[in-house]
């Protein structure tokens, strides 16, 4: 199994905490405040390495195009869209958004990259994606339980999961030519910057962070695990993988996150977790040994 494939089972497997810390922190942080807190916490943690890595390489207006756009959408849109999601939905159901983010890359890569799965790949990320809704949904839709009980918080969370899908598809190309710290840098400060007036407005409004410890760990957590490092490693593994292959990881977040609901939150397991888990595994099981495809 590759180095790359091993860090993408364990990045995807801490990323699959941060539903429940971010459900936890949002009792003390308001949604526009956390996004902007994490974006300020993974900028002042990355943009000192790529200067004391040396004299940083200059990007063309192409490339800092797009690079603002993996910005707004993979980190301000994407956060924004969650936190709000996650608020009027629950830990378990925010790893929805995970879900739509491989299947959006898989179906446009393509399109945008020309890259496809394998027929095995293509089994494999079949399996798990089913395993991911059965995890997420817990069910059969209108028949194990309600059809949609937190429809405006799933729709927002759908949302989320398309805008992490872009930050991929469109970063793909610019990390071709550029190290990922820097990309992931210049993304975070433009996303830092465009996130002002969002966190800005909902301060007008009387929302405000408190300074609870729950609160301040929770931020602190958020932005330099999730948001920097997160980042960072998933930039170095998208430079190595092709997007729709790297897709089919992130399958793992749901699960984790499910079981972390169950733990720290109280949210029920059942025997769809347990199905769905195992459909997961064997999904990646199937692509980690399967050929990659050019």
């Amino acid at each position: 199994m590759p180095v790359a494939e091993v860090v993408l089972c364990v990045a995807n497997a801490v990323y699959g905490t941060s539903y429940a810390a971010t459900r936890l922190t949002l009792d003390h942080v308001p949604p526009a405040a956390l996004v902007w807190l994490r974006l300020l916490v993974g900028s002042a943690v990355l943009v000192p390495m790529v200067w004391l890595g040396g004299r940083p390489r200059r990007l063309s207006l192409a490339d800092h195009s797009r690079v603002f756009w993996m910005g707004l959408l993979g980190f301000g849109a994407a956060f924004a869209f969650a936190h709000w999601g996650i608020e009027r939905s629950t830990a378990t159901n925010a790893a929805l958004l995970i879900t739509v983010e491989p299947l959006t890359m898989i179906l446009l890569s393509p399109l945008v990259l020309g890259e496809r799965l394998s027929r095995r790949e293509g089994v494999g990320a079949a399996l798990a994606l089913l395993g991911a809704t059965l995890v997420v949904v817990n069910g059969i839709p209108g028949v194990t339980r309600e059809l949609v009980p937190h429809w405006r918080g799933d729709a927002l969370l759908v949302l989320s999961g398309a805008a992490y899908a872009a930050y991929s598809l469109i970063g793909r190309d610019v990390l071709a030519r550029h190290p990922a710290m820097l990309v992931t840098a210049w993304s975070i400060v433009w996303a830092l910057l465009a996130m002002l007036p969002l966190a800005a407005w909902e301060w007008a409004q009387g929302r405000r962070p408190e300074l609870a410890t729950v609160g301040v760990v929770g931020v602190l957590y958020l932005g330099l695990v999730i948001t920097a490092l997160g980042y960072l490693v998933w930039n170095w593994a998208l430079e190595r993988v092709p997007a729709p292959r790297v897709a089919i990881f992130v399958n793992l977040q749901p699960l984790v996150g499910a079981l972390l609901g169950a733990l720290w939150l109280g949210e029920p397991l059942t025997v769809f977790t347990a199905v769905g888990g195992t459909l997961i595994l064997g999904g990646l099981w199937l692509t980690v040994n399967s050929r990659p495809s050019r």
